[in-house]
């Protein structure tokens, strides 16, 4: 088999509601030709979008758009102010239409003359409302061609249909976290009531009987592919190799029949010990087929590589900070070797390689390609949520250590990073995906309301 791995960006189905709303003794001539340009920049960035152009200003049109919306069950509504109007068909739609309201209001010409649409006036009295109502909300001040505008517009897009996938999220629990990792700990209520996702638990002596009877058809198809781009794989111990293979058939399979959309699995020491190889290998391959997975039975971790998937379009990496280099202004990331193999430095040749202390089969081993990324972590080191989010540039460097790795030079600087992980006494795992996605990231903790720690 050939797994292909995607190197674009792709929009989620995410389907817009749009209301503009406006009041008849204001410039309607005006009002409706904002309403146009606003609409076709939404078309243009490529979301489905339900509701016409036609101006909302009573609540017979309200109740009409309400209807409209919800049969559409669309991901979020955008409330443009094409004019002054007080603030009840906002929170009549706001509270009918339970999905993120992100608030748009136009600037206007100051020329002397008529006041002609008075929108910022519009959305500060829905702001007031809304808030008093308890209802969360974003907003734009922009002219429908701000390419910022355009930017959040698509972030806010995007957080909200992940709000709504999050809803009908699986993530798989294979075993439990070691003793002394509290780091992994997993809150099955709290994520289910805030997050909406669903932990699904399972035991390590029925997995390992299921992966010892692997389908040796597909255990041979995966090891022909890792055969063809791995370095040394055929000097790999041969049976524990193929308990590694045979590990991972059985998951992508658990994670079919269960509809799991990520892994979290005790890697250590019962893989080693009882199963006889590493379970590194089978996470990088499920992984880069786009199941996230974490080692430890780190579920947050999980699901935070699924949203930076989702929000990337790419396959995503947890992994360690393990050491900081003040004077360079650098910090290593690095993991036993399950990082997917769509990372790799293009100009490095994957290896297969051994876990450095238990000394089994199989892992991936390359340095990290360099590019910007996007560091996060849905943290619980305060008891509550909170999302972690931070940025940098990965940097061209050789393997620090055996396994996967690379060295990052963050936004904020080495120093400021480190402080904040031991002041706060964050968990020692983070995910990344390549590109900037700090904006989406942020959407999305408004949306869930969950505060956000700056990295």
């Amino acid at each position: 088999m050939t797994y292909m791995y995607p190197t674009h960006m792709y929009p989620p189905d995410i389907s817009i509601g749009f209301v503009p709303i406006a009041r008849p003794t204001f410039d309607l001539g005006l009002a409706r030709d904002v309403t146009a340009r606003v609409y076709q920049r939404i078309c243009a960035i490529q979301y489905d979008v339900v509701g016409s152009q036609d101006l909302v200003m009573d609540a017979k049109a309200v109740e009409a758009r309400i209807a409209e919306l919800a049969a559409a069950d669309v991901d979020m509504v955008l409330l443009l102010q094409a004019s002054f109007a007080d603030s009840t068909m906002v929170l009549e739609l706001a509270q009918a239409v339970d999905v993120p309201l992100l608030l748009w209001a136009l600037p206007e010409a100051q020329v002397g003359g008529r006041l002609r649409i008075n929108s910022f006036c519009g959305i500060n009295l829905a702001g007031h409302g809304l808030r008093r109502a308890g209802i969360s909300y974003d907003y734009i001040y922009a002219e429908p061609g701000d390419r910022a505008a355009s930017d959040k517009l698509r972030d806010f897009a995007k957080a909200a249909g992940i709000k709504r996938r999050l809803h009908e999220t699986r993530i798989g629990r294979l075993g439990e976290h070691p003793d002394g990792f509290d780091t992994c700990r997993v809150n099955h209520e709290a994520l289910k009531s805030q997050l909406g996702v669903e932990v699904a638990q399972f035991e390590l002596a029925p997995f390992f009987a299921r992966a010892r009877a692997a389908d040796a058809t597909r255990v041979a198809a995966v090891e022909a592919d890792l055969a063809a781009r791995l370095a040394n794989y055929h000097d790999m111990e041969t049976d524990a190799t193929k308990g590694t293979l045979g590990a991972y058939v059985a998951l992508d399979e658990l994670v079919s029949e269960e509809n799991l959309s990520g892994m979290a699995l005790r890697c250590w020491p019962e893989f080693f010990t009882d199963l006889g190889c590493s379970a590194c290998g089978a996470m990088s391959l499920l992984s880069d087929a786009f199941t996230p997975s974490s080692c430890e039975a780190d579920v947050n971790g999980t699901i935070t590589q699924l949203i930076l998937q989702w929000i990337s379009g790419m396959p995503t990496f947890g992994s360690d900070i393990v050491a900081f280099d003040i004077e360079a202004d650098e910090a290593t990331l690095w993991h036993c070797g399950l990082a997917p193999l769509s990372m790799a430095d293009p100009e490095a040749q994957p290896e297969a390689t051994i876990h450095s202390n238990r000394e089994k089969p199989l892992l991936m081993q390359f340095p990290l390609k360099p590019g910007r990324v996007t560091v996060a972590r849905l943290s619980e080191a305060t008891g509550e949520f909170r999302l972690v989010i931070g940025g940098g540039e990965m940097l061209k460097a050789p393997p620090a250590f055996t396994g996967t790795s690379g060295r990052i030079r963050f936004d904020s600087g080495a120093a400021a990073v480190m402080d904040i992980i031991m002041r706060e006494g964050l968990e020692h795992h983070v995910s990344i995906a390549y590109g900037d996605h700090q904006g989406a990231l942020e959407a999305l903790a408004r949306q869930l309301r969950m505060p956000v720690l700056r990295l």
